[in-house]
């Protein structure tokens, strides 16, 4: 079954209930997908600039040299968050707008349009969620050797301290990295986002290198934050992953997958070391993470609170569909296993229960207060005769995966908030602008917004909320 341009629902989903009223509510963006502007106020060039000119790297040759124009139409984006209602607005500043080059001092220009961002939201109540890096490494980091090297982690310390410098006064939320899976895996071993580089053993140094800056950037907030509020953390891309049988390679292929997907990440930034299983399969391909003395106990920097971008479980087979336990390469075969299911329009399955089940093993095994900081859908949007974009397929996924935050929290997991992705359809990295994520419809012939039916339902599940909470 594939529904990924079949609406799943037509009716509208009563509003979710079951939070409190100090549960926080959100949304979503991050800077090279909506700002546009890329060549203005002292902006240099990211790695994705430069990716998104290599010819066939990105759905029809498509860039975000324009995207959703935030960059000019600030006020207008907070008016529009404002009225869904939403406490919180999480998005990323641009390292290569505020410290062009990455390296040297700040840039003024590109400070003020974030101290004019902030101000907007904080004069409409509105809290800023700052993520300092969501993959726009400035281009001549990457010419030096991008996050394969050491240095990058220290520039990346360098940024996070000109950043609190300038907006640390007004600013108590902060996340260092978006999602380092992405960027080392899709950058370094499969070539699928910026840098396009395709090996394993280069995506390894990424993932250390990237959890080093992590640490550093942290530490240099802590530092500069003194006894001023700050709550810091990190948000990774997490999912499940279930054995498509009970057999010994089916479980095994769960526990790789699991372990380079989610247990690299987490171990380290939680109990200070890489997991011993991962690390022997790393060797067993003679790759070996280049940590030095010190690097685990930076990277265990405390954490306030984990990000938890979530969008699909996945199940797992260890052999191949012929019944190898080994790939072409000789490896042990990690297969992901198609099943039964709804999709979305990226093609990836719908499974919100799972995402109860990740909320849950995270409190166990972690015990870190968690928000869902990315969690939506695409899907095939269209506009409706009278101008309204009727989407019920996402107000239901939208509305599944709420109730499975309120499942976790009823079986013990400290889950703090949600928050919707994306505020608004934007550049969807190697898809360009073919996949729409939003709960905002974006014309991009006319930059025109336009609420569709999951952000009218999204506004009224908040108003609930804290009427309830009230009543």
């Amino acid at each position: 079954m594939n529904l990924a341009t079949t609406p799943q629902r037509t009716l509208i989903p009563a509003p979710v209930r079951g939070l409190r009223a100090d549960f926080r509510w959100g949304v979503a963006t991050s800077s090279y997908q909506i700002e546009g502007a890329a060549a203005e106020d002292g902006r240099t060039p990211s790695i994705w600039d430069t990716f998104c000119r290599v010819p066939g790297a990105v759905e029809g040759g498509e860039h975000g040299d324009v995207a959703c124009d935030h960059y000019h139409r600030m006020p207008e984006d907070v008016e529009l968050i404002a009225g869904l209602g939403v406490d919180t607005y999480r998005f990323s500043l641009a390292w290569p707008r505020i410290q062009p080059g990455g390296r040297g001092p700040a840039n003024a220009k590109g400070l003020d349009f974030y101290k004019r961002l902030i101000d907007e939201l904080q004069g409409r109540g509105v809290t800023p969620w700052i993520t300092l890096y969501h993959w726009d490494l400035p281009q001549e980091l990457e010419d030096a050797g991008g996050w394969l090297a050491r240095d990058t982690a220290l520039r990346f310390a360098e940024y996070a301290s000109l950043a609190y410098e300038a907006l640390g006064d007004r600013v108590e939320h902060w996340t260092t990295l978006n999602e380092p899976w992405c960027s080392a895996m899709l950058g370094y071993a499969y070539g699928l986002h910026a840098p396009g580089r395709r090996d394993p053993g280069d995506a390894m140094a990424a993932v250390h290198h990237l959890l080093l800056g992590h640490g550093l950037a942290a530490g240099a907030l802590r530092e500069a934050a003194g006894g001023s509020p700050l709550e810091l953390g990190i948000t990774l891309n997490l999912g499940t992953a279930t054995p498509e049988t009970d057999s010994e390679a089916d479980r095994e292929a769960c526990r790789r997958a699991d372990g380079l997907g989610a247990r690299l990440y987490l171990d380290p930034l939680v109990h200070g070391r890489y997991p011993e299983d991962i690390v022997a399969d790393l060797a067993a391909q003679h790759i070996e993470l280049p940590v030095r003395e010190g690097d685990l106990a930076a990277i265990a920097t405390p954490l306030d609170v984990l990000g938890v971008n979530f969008y699909r479980g996945m199940q797992f087979s260890g052999v191949t569909e012929d019944g190898s336990p080994l790939d072409a390469e000789g490896l042990p075969v990690t297969r992901a296993v198609d099943r039964d299911l709804p999709r979305t329009a990226m093609d990836w399955e719908i499974t919100p229960t799972e995402l109860t089940e990740l909320l849950v093993r995270l409190e166990r095994d972690y015990g870190l207060p968690t928000v869902i900081t990315e969690n939506g859908a695409a899907f095939d949007d269209t506009v409706a005769a009278d101008g309204s974009v009727p989407d019920a397929d996402r107000t239901a996924y939208l509305a599944d995966h709420i109730a499975a935050v309120v499942a976790a929290r009823a079986q013990g997991a400290d889950v703090r908030g949600y928050f919707a992705w994306s505020l608004m359809d934007n550049f969807e990295w190697a898809y360009g602008y073919a996949k729409r994520f939003g709960i905002v419809r974006v014309d991009y012939d006319t930059q025109t917004r336009t609420l569709k039916d999951s952000a009218k339902w999204y506004r009224d599940t908040i108003r609930l909320t804290r009427d309830a909470d009230t009543a």
